[in-house]
């Protein structure tokens, strides 16, 4: 069984998080500029086995997609020509920039850390990729 990987995609920075080996629990794992990602991910690929990408889903509150969709499409374009034989996946990720903060905040770190924008989009990949994880436990 190989692992998922999860993307918060941003313009300018991308938090990534991955599962164990056995699919039961999401971790963080690196923020990394976006420029920067397809060949980061395709690295990653080659050491450890990927059985799926989830990919964060830019949505407003009335389930319409945002103005950053178009970019993520842009990206999952890229990835897929470079990453063929993984299936991607898009999650939506509403509200995880919050949920990150209020996890971070009840997890005790200080202000400055919290404020670490980096650390935000790493937290939000493991948020969008544990709830999806919960999501594909609820769909048996």
């Amino acid at each position: 069984m190989g692992r998922v990987m999860a993307i918060d995609y941003g313009r300018k920075r991308s938090g990534v998080a991955v599962t164990d080996r056995l699919q039961i629990i999401a971790g963080g794992l690196d923020t990394v500029p976006s420029a920067e990602l397809p060949a980061y991910v395709k690295a990653y690929a080659e050491k450890e086995p990927i059985e799926r990408i989830i990919i964060g889903q830019p949505k407003q509150m009335n389930n319409e997609a945002s103005e950053n969709a178009k970019y993520v499409e842009a990206f999952v374009n890229r990835l897929r020509k470079v990453l063929p034989g993984i299936p991607l996946q898009m999650y939506d990720e509403r509200f995880t920039s919050v949920l990150a903060h209020r996890a971070m905040l009840e997890g005790g770190l200080k202000k400055k850390k919290r404020q670490e924008k980096a650390l935000v989009d790493k937290v939000s990949a493991v948020i969008i990729l544990q709830s999806w994880l919960e999501s594909k436990k609820t769909d048996q």
